[in-house]
């Protein structure tokens, strides 16, 4: 299933409505909450001063009665809108009602306190009861009584949904506000990613140089990614252009060679004619064959990185085993071989790819040394380094020519057939474990000796990365 891209512009807007919705709901509930308070506070101020008029005008008859006279001005000033309604009532001793609506309901007022507030019913309609306990003294005694005053909450509602309309309607102008601001922002803030694109997309197909466009911190390490990967692909292309360009170059002349003995052995007069002709194209073909081992040797080599696969490896027992596979070959060229050395030597390198090398240097030795020559193949530590070298008794390599000979294609100047990559197969591998290739003279004045140094690793650093490979379960 393909799935969709998706815009960031939309995506940020997505998340700032939802959250700023989110807040604002809140925000508004808190709002309406605080008008119903406020309001309640303002009209439970109004009740309370009536009730107090109200109170104030309280006396008792000569029969020691209350009696009361309504200041309606007192209840005028409670008409707060046209559609609010207002009613009292005056309680005297427990039982007796002075004055107003009997059936007004009354807040739990006490004696000597200050207003009592309630929300109730009344006729039907929602209203707001205020109620003020006082005395009336005859000079003697005193007489309670108890003023009541509502009003109907129209005027309330009213003025909390006015409040909480404009607080919606500044939120909504806000949220409107943030994003058109998040709008422009982003896209402001994506003219960097824009020239990147536009960068790239100019680029011709073989331009795998890091791209240098300014952009943003958050996005320098998807930058730096991309030039990474660039740099490996830079190389594996590299890799394969040197492949193809080596092939095509160190095939050329035995695949001619095929072909011409073949064409030989077409038309040869006698059977010993065309055998002497397929026996020399089966060398060439064997030539080409041992051309294509060394080219994929050196392609694996250029498309690896950092040494990738190695680890600790036992210089000494790993050469001396190396060594004695080859002894058969060189007791069939007549070549004396043999091997000097103890360990343990520890070195970072990958077996395989060390081993090409120590087989490569070896393989030049019993080449070209000639018969009855002596080969010997050597570790020793010097310094800090380990040396792994392999020197002859043969002719050699002048001193002119030893920079040249560990370039690629290069053979020496000896008659037996050489393809030119030994020695510079040898040389790469050693650098891609951090050591060198160098070729000097043999003992004695005579012969070659190619040595290869690598930085030697401690055995404590051996374990600490031992232990490290051990743990990694674990941490998973």
């Amino acid at each position: 299933m393909i799935r969709r891209p998706f815009s960031l512009r939309r995506r940020l807007l997505g998340w700032l409505l939802m959250g700023t919705l989110a807040l604002g709901a809140a925000a508004l509930a808190d709002t309406w909450r605080e008008a119903v308070r406020m309001a309640n506070a303002l009209a439970d101020r109004v009740l309370a001063g009536s009730a107090l008029v109200i109170a104030e005008r309280a006396s008792l008859d000569e029969d020691g009665r209350i009696a009361i006279e309504i200041p309606y001005g007192a209840l005028e000033m409670l008409s707060s809108a046209a559609q609010d309604r207002v009613f009292y009532r005056v309680d005297g001793p427990p039982g007796h009602i002075v004055t107003g609506y009997g059936d007004l309901p009354m807040a739990p007022a006490r004696p000597g306190g200050g207003p009592a507030y309630a929300d109730d019913l009344f006729r039907g309609e929602a209203v707001r009861v205020a109620s003020l306990a006082r005395a009336a003294s005859t000079g003697i005694d005193e007489v309670p009584f108890v003023v009541t005053v509502a009003e109907t909450t129209n005027a309330r509602r009213e003025l909390t949904r006015a409040i909480l309309m404009r607080s919606a309607l500044r939120l909504a102008l806000m949220i409107a506000g943030a994003a058109l601001i998040v709008w422009i922002a982003v896209t402001l803030s994506l003219r960097p990613l824009y020239r990147l694109g536009d960068e790239i997309a100019a680029r011709s197909p073989g331009d795998l140089s890091p791209i240098r466009t300014p952009v943003p911190s958050e996005v320098r390490g998807l930058v730096g990614t991309v030039n990474g990967f660039m740099r490996r692909l830079e190389t594996a292309l590299d890799g394969m252009r040197n492949f193809t360009g080596n092939a095509g170059h160190q095939l050329r002349t035995p695949l001619a060679v095929v072909r011409t003995q073949l064409a030989l052995a077409a038309r040869a007069a006698t059977l010993p004619q065309a055998q002497a002709a397929a026996a020399k194209g089966d060398a060439a073909v064997a030539h080409a064959e041992r051309i294509l081992a060394q080219l994929l040797l050196l392609a694996q080599v250029d498309a690896a990185e950092g040494g990738a696969g190695a680890g600790p490896l036992d210089l000494a027992a790993w050469a001396r085993d190396l060594t004695a596979e080859h002894i058969p070959a060189a007791a069939e060229a007549g070549i004396d071989l043999g091997f000097e050395g103890k360990g343990p030597l520890l070195v970072r390198a990958e077996p395989l790819l060390l081993g090409e090398a120590l087989s490569n240097l070896i393989s030049n030795a019993l080449l070209h040394a000639g018969r009855a020559a002596v080969v010997t193949v050597r570790v020793l530590p010097q310094g800090r380094d380990a040396v792994l070298e392999v020197e002859d008794n043969g002719p050699g390599i002048p001193a002119p020519a030893r920079a040249g000979a560990v370039r690629r294609f290069r053979r020496g100047e000896a008659a037996a057939p050489g393809m030119g990559l030994g020695l510079p197969v040898a040389q790469e591998i050693a650098g891609l474990f951090g050591g060198t290739l160098t070729l000097a003279e043999g003992g004695g004045g005579r012969g070659l000796r190619a040595r290869i140094s690598l930085p030697v690793i401690s055995k404590a650093a051996t374990a600490q990365e031992n232990d490290a490979i051990d743990m990694k379960p674990l941490q998973s």
